[in-house]
């Protein structure tokens, strides 16, 4: 029976009984899970929690660790006790006048002997000795009243020798009791083995799940700290666009007033020169002299308003005095497409449908972009976009954001148009000049095909080398897929089935835009559907099965 030393060790110090479910804090005390869960819940107000036997205290809710071995020693304690209690002391049968501890039972005789009477026991051979038992009638057959010596097989069960030679067991298969329970041990060891690996097997999943436990708890601080960075410097990055917008329009403001104001004063003087003329006209108007009217130094043609007489430069009639909208808003989509591959860890790798935005300070005079930056369209009227050194002197525009890692796709819709073409460029391609145009230089790669080209023609253009890809392109969507990290700039047709059109090969050396080119019609990039992956599925293509073009 366990001391009374060890038992008080045992002892919870909150509710004063032995361990349930122990746990440990960090100080190293030990508690019932319970007992422990039940005092923290009473600090979670105040936010201040302390061991309750060492007043040790902690800046957050300590983390309890399950004690494996102490459950195991309180349990074997418990078990200890439960057997001494459950297992009475046996005593001699025959030493009626006090009781004496036996040391042996007679299964013969259904007695219990001490030392003593053991010695002047009979020590025939049907006297079958064992250790001290309350319960001898177990081992007598119940019908026979014989001692069990054998173990039925067939009815699993322990019989004397009348059952095996005339009663129900007889013709059974029987085995020595001695034999039969080393065959039972053999089969127990062997489930034992079992039970030890598979506890094992248990208590590494525990104790990984445990490691994993603590690892998300040591991890989630950190994660609440990297967000919370993130969104600091989130708010910092859009207040620092917000003052650059906000700048960018005061700039734009102050140049159009300065202009208007340079313009009014031209005017102003112009208003005062023909108040003059006015003036000196009405007065000849008004002579009675004809010669003097006649000789007038100042008069004829000069003063004919259809001739422009006086007219100065004003800066023009149709000259558009106003903030530029459109780039104050593609300046906001290149800044908010900036902040969200920063919140990215500037890693811009996708396997799903891009969202591609095109940059209106890339759009040549003759496109317009629509409002969700997602519409380039032909127009004869020049659009009088502001100078711009990224500006395209062609009719072409490229997109905001660009790719330079990672799987990609996009898709794009043609309509109404006699010529066009779609494709990719590096954002050092040239804006001006016959090399500036998508196809002609070893920067850019395009696909121009039926409704993108007249003549019902379909081919691929790169360093002014064109491919044709028959049959022509007979719908108005194609998607451009593209691999960075592989090299591979692929073209489809959205039809059904999907297909492949053609597939450049190159080492890219720069970041990718998306680039069009449009002539008398619009070209526009459609919303992502589906992802990649679904792609590659539904479609039973591969990009690793492309051919090298």
């Amino acid at each position: 029976m366990a001391s009374a030393g060890l038992k008080k060790e045992l002892e919870c110090s909150i509710c004063l009984s032995l361990y349930t479910d122990p746990v440990t804090l960090r100080c190293g005390h030990n508690f019932c899970r319970v007992c422990i869960d039940q005092h923290l819940n009473t600090q979670d107000e105040s936010g201040v929690y302390s061991c309750p036997e060492c007043r040790e205290e902690f800046q957050e809710r300590p983390v309890l660790q399950r004690n494996i071995t102490l459950r195991n020693v309180v349990e074997r304690v418990l078990s200890t006790e439960q057997h001494e209690e459950d297992v009475p002391g046996i005593f001699c049968t025959y030493c009626i006048h006090s009781p004496v501890p036996a040391v042996k039972s007679c299964l013969m005789c259904e007695a219990s002997l001490c030392d003593n009477h053991l010695k002047v026991h009979s020590k025939g051979p049907e006297h079958v000795l064992t250790d001290p038992s309350t319960k001898l009638e177990k081992r007598k057959c119940s019908i026979h009243n014989e001692l069990l010596k054998y173990y039925c097989a067939k009815d699993d069960t322990c019989i004397c020798v009348s059952c095996s030679l005339a009663g129900e067991h007889q013709r059974h298969q029987v085995e020595m009791l001695d034999e039969a329970s080393e065959k039972k041990k053999r089969r127990l060891r062997n489930i034992l083995q079992k039970l030890v690996i598979k506890r094992e097997e248990t208590e590494e999943r525990v104790q990984s799940l445990k490691d994993h436990w603590r690892k998300v708890q040591e991890k989630t601080p950190r994660e609440e700290e990297r967000v919370s960075a993130l969104f600091i410097d989130l708010r910092r990055q859009i207040y620092d666009l917000e003052k650059k917008v906000l700048s960018e329009i005061s700039r734009q403001e102050e140049q159009q007033s300065l202009s208007l104001s340079d313009v009014i004063q031209r005017m102003e003087i112009k208003k005062d020169k023909l108040s003059k003329k006015m003036m000196h006209i009405e007065e000849l108007c008004n002579m009675t002299d004809p010669l003097t009217v006649l000789q007038d130094p100042d008069t004829g043609d000069l003063y004919d308003p259809e001739k422009g007489e006086g007219d100065e430069d004003t800066g023009g009639h149709d000259k558009t005095y106003d903030v530029d909208v459109d780039g104050i808003t593609g300046m906001l989509h290149a800044g908010f497409a900036d902040i969200m591959i920063c919140a990215g860890d500037g890693v811009n790798y996708r396997q799903g449908p891009a969202d591609i935005l095109l940059d209106v300070n890339t759009a040549s005079n003759h496109i317009r972009i629509s409002d969700d930056m997602k519409t380039a369209t032909w127009t004869r009227k020049t659009q009088n976009h502001p100078k711009s050194e990224e500006r395209f002197q062609g009719s072409q525009v490229m997109s905001i954001n660009s790719f330079s890692s990672g799987r990609h796709y996009w898709d794009v819709e043609v309509s109404g148009s006699y010529q066009g073409r779609v494709g990719m460029c590096y954002p050092s391609i040239d804006r001006r000049g016959d090399k500036s145009y998508i196809g002609y230089n070893n920067k850019s790669w395009c696909l121009c095909g039926e409704r993108l080209v007249c003549n019902n023609q379909c081919s691929v253009l790169h360093e002014f080398q064109a491919i044709e890809i028959p049959p022509f392109i007979s719908g108005p969507r194609v998607r451009i897929y593209l691999d960075y990290e592989a090299g591979q700039l692929s073209f489809y047709e959205l039809c059904d089935p999907i297909r492949h059109l053609h597939t450049f090969s190159a080492t890219f050396t720069e970041p990718l835009h998306a680039v069009l080119w449009v002539f008398k019609g619009y070209i526009k990039i459609l919303e992502g559907e589906k992802s990649w992956d679904k792609f590659i599925k539904e479609e039973n293509f591969s990009p690793k099965s492309l051919v090298k073009s």
